[in-house]
């Protein structure tokens, strides 16, 4: 089993050996590359996915085929499009690789399955979706009140080491301005 999500796993909820093992048997251990899609837009979303090693961008597109970068995911995240994996729906967003990436795959059947095996994990998953939603809402807000240049000082320490590994035009996608405008920010 990874480390890292054993050890995620064990700052939430202590189990045994033999548990550890039941989680990792509901997961499928995947490979992608640089470029490649977990998800796109408009197609079932199968897995939530544990990010092992690598950064992906979840992406929505705007009909004016303009991407809106929602998110980054790095090393100990956990990322899907949420909506279309719990209700089984098709994506409205897309989740793509900015490097190669490993990843921990759940089902939504060995999802199920590991909560109702391990009642005690349903612990550890409540508090990363509590995570997840104070992250989305802080986000948002950010959006709402914050300047560029306070938005990308946040970005930086919610992400860090980010600024070498994902080019500039990702950057301001995400920040929701122009690659120009980023470049004329005094981020000293």
């Amino acid at each position: 089993m990874s480390s890292l999500l054993k050890a995620q796993i064990e700052q939430e909820v202590s189990l045994t050996e033999k548990e550890f093992d039941f989680i990792l048997s509901c997961f499928t251990f995947k490979k992608y590359k640089k470029h490649q899609f977990l998800i796109q837009e408009g197609e079932p979303v199968p897995y939530l996915f544990f990010i092992d090693t690598g950064l992906l961008k979840l992406v929505y597109t705007d009909d004016n085929a303009k991407e809106h970068i929602v998110d980054f995911a790095m090393e100990g995240w956990w990322e899907t499009d949420l909506k279309a994996f719990y209700t089984q729906s098709l994506a409205s967003m897309s989740l793509e690789c900015i490097e190669d990436t490993l990843v921990y795959a759940l089902d939504l059947e060995g999802y199920n399955r590991l909560r109702k095996k391990l009642p005690v994990i349903n612990e550890f998953f409540l508090d990363k979706t509590h995570k997840g939603f104070i992250a989305g809402q802080q986000r948002i807000l950010s959006m709402m009140i914050n300047n560029t240049t306070e938005r990308f000082f946040e970005l930086q320490e919610r992400f860090p080491g980010i600024m070498q590994r994902v080019p500039k035009s990702l950057l301001a996608a995400y920040l929701g301005v122009s690659r120009e405008t980023l470049s004329r920010l005094d981020l000293k």
